[in-house]
């Protein structure tokens, strides 16, 4: 009993310590509190929420048709919209027999027309075939029955604007042949379904099937976001990140296609910096001095081909041989290339011209007893021979003396430093540069096959993930030898663990080419930025692009357009951080600019 009483004295000590917490509880502010409007006012048409005015509105009425992303434009619109979708599963079992119902009805209907005579009526027969085919849907499971509410709640800061976003809204819709009405009198209940509790306070629904019901969802643009790769620019359809790495395709390699100043070279370069620092080693062929500044920042190798130039590339240099390679392979797949490259320095070529070549080559390789069964990964570069061998040999064989003089440019004349000298270049370095600007413009194709006739000889000899970039390339897509070779890479780069990309401004020439499109067609990248008048047809009909993707190509400002991957493809913004910015800028005052800052910082 004296334990009893103990805690009741107990409780009643505990009892007013409990009640004065409550009372403190209640002088505190929730989250409640603190997205609560200061008032909320309902009328028939609107509702005052504070200082902002909200009207709601539903899908009251579908077209026949519903073409897919229909309902974008209300998702992308710049006012301020709540948007909800509801979606309530009905039973199959049940709607099919409404079905069998309506479907009886019409034939009926049907009969007697035709036993009164009439002609027959094309909507009855069209009810009848459109209701067995949805029957037919529905049995097999292919297709689904809901009921379905879509609820808009608009925002303005007075009646006046809400009635304005209010029609504007109504006109996007109509012209989808799409129809709404205000939720009247029900305006509390619209809001309280389009706010984030997931209630059907409404509940105003029409009935769909499944392939209607997809066509308003409303992510439909495609994401290229990936677990790995790097970031290439902004969706400009729902603003994610563009996250990809093309070594996870069939093949690594793309195209880049966009006019004179659309920011191409600015993306690849923002790729190159990035892959970098993946490890992905990176070679570039650059006409034009792009690529120099951010070959100086990242430590890279800056090799500049001109006819005074200390670097120099010899044709005649043999890879090691691998160990799924023969070296009589290597030998004459080499001896092709050679021809190749002399029917570009020496113009076309007769079929006897062409046999003489071949022989001579072999015999020019001969004089420095390098054969077919020759260990090429045992020699040094300056075992291999030379042009001025070349040229030798055919001024000794019979039938060889135009040859001769054609070449005699490249070994005695005003050429002679560009050809015609031993390998002195290696390629040790994570980015390499070979530039080639002072070129003579019939010397640049040339240039162009000679380098990457040596970045492929490289390419075979060690295997490791990198990128060869083509900058510029129409100009080898205007000789056919030039134009194969270049297929040939973009082909087989693969089996090396390289990716090639291919940068062109002219899309006619590079089209023009036979070559062209395969070089298109073996590249599971594209890269489009902002298009000409007078190539986006070309562009249109290689891409296969829509009137609205054609437009938006005209339209994009710089560093915008289409990315596509495989079968994906995405609008995209190219968007780079500050100090990436200012190693891969082409702008002349931006570089400008940072030289000036250099020369203060040394002073």
């Amino acid at each position: 009993m004296n334990f009893l009483n103990k805690i009741k004295r107990n409780n009643k000590q505990i009892d007013p310590l409990f009640a004065r917490e409550d009372e403190y509880r209640k002088g505190l502010a929730v989250v409640k509190d603190l997205i609560a409007p200061a008032a909320f006012k309902v009328n028939h048409s609107h509702l005052e929420i504070g200082e902002t005015y909200a009207k709601t509105i539903f899908i009251m009425a579908f077209p026949r048709f519903l073409s897919v992303n229909w309902f974008s434009p209300i998702i992308n619109v710049d006012f301020p919209i709540n948007i909800s979708i509801f979606i309530h599963p009905i039973e199959t079992k049940k709607i099919l027999k409404g079905l069998l119902k309506t479907t009886t009805q019409i034939q009926s209907r049907i009969n007697l027309e035709a036993q009164s005579g009439k002609v027959r009526n094309p909507m009855l027969e069209s009810a009848m075939q459109n209701t067995e085919d949805l029957r037919t849907r529905l049995q097999e499971g292919t297709e689904r029955f809901f009921r379905v509410g879509i609820y808009i709640t608009i925002f303005g800061e007075d009646v006046k604007s809400l009635n304005k976003t209010h029609h504007a809204i109504e006109s996007i819709l109509e012209a989808q042949t799409v129809y709404s009405k205000p939720a009247s009198f029900r305006m509390e209940q619209g809001f309280a379904s389009t706010i984030p509790l997931g209630e059907d306070k409404l509940d105003v629904a029409n009935n769909l099937n499944t392939s209607p019901l997809s066509t308003i969802f409303p992510f439909v643009s495609a994401e290229l976001s990936s677990n790995s790769g790097i970031l290439y620019g902004i969706n400009r359809h729902n603003n994610s990140l563009i996250l990809f790495d093309r070594f996870e395709m069939e093949n690594a390699n793309m195209v880049v296609f966009a006019k004179s100043g659309a920011g191409k070279s600015y993306a690849v370069k923002l790729e190159i910096l990035r892959s970098l620092m993946m490890g992905t080693s990176v070679i570039i062929v650059d006409p034009e001095n792009e690529y120099k500044h951010l070959a100086n920042t990242v430590g890279g190798s800056f090799i500049k081909i001109s006819l005074s130039s200390k670097y120099h590339l010899n044709p005649f240099d043999l890879p090691r041989v691998g160990d799924d390679e023969e070296s009589a392979d290597i030998m004459r797949n080499n001896i092709s290339n050679l021809v190749g490259l002399l029917r570009i320095m020496l113009g076309n070529l007769t079929p006897e011209e062409n046999s003489i070549l071949d022989g001579a080559i072999r015999e020019t390789y001969a004089v420095r007893d390098i054969t077919e069964q020759t260990d090429f990964g045992i020699l040094t570069p300056g075992q291999f021979p030379t042009m001025s061998d070349l040229y030798d040999v055919l001024r000794n064989m019979d039938g060889a003396k135009s040859l001769a003089v054609r070449l005699e440019r490249y070994t005695e004349g005003i050429f002679s430093g560009f050809l015609n000298k031993h390998t002195n270049i290696k390629m040790d370095n994570s980015l390499i540069v070979f530039n080639i600007r002072d070129l003579e413009d019939e010397l640049r194709p040339i240039a162009m096959y000679v380098v990457l006739q040596f970045i492929w000889d490289n390419m075979r000899t060690e295997r490791k993930k990198r990128l060869v970039v083509v900058d510029e390339a129409w100009v080898m897509m205007q000789h056919e030898d030039a134009a194969s070779f270049l297929f040939g890479i973009a082909k087989r780069c693969r089996k090396y663990y390289t990716g090639l990309t291919t940068i062109t401004q002219d899309v006619n020439d590079f089209m023009s080419s036979r070559y062209g499109k395969a070089i298109v067609t073996n590249a599971s990248c594209q890269f489009l930025l902002k298009q000409s008048t007078a190539a986006i047809d070309v562009v249109q009909e290689t891409f296969f692009l829509t009137d609205q993707e054609k437009f938006l190509l005209l339209e994009s400002n710089v560093g915008e357009g289409i990315f596509f991957a495989g079968n994906k493809h995405a609008a995209i913004k190219v968007v780079a951080s500050y100090s990436e910015d200012q190693i891969i800028t082409s702008d002349p005052r931006q570089l400008l600019e940072i030289e000036e800052a250099k020369k203060e910082l040394e002073e």
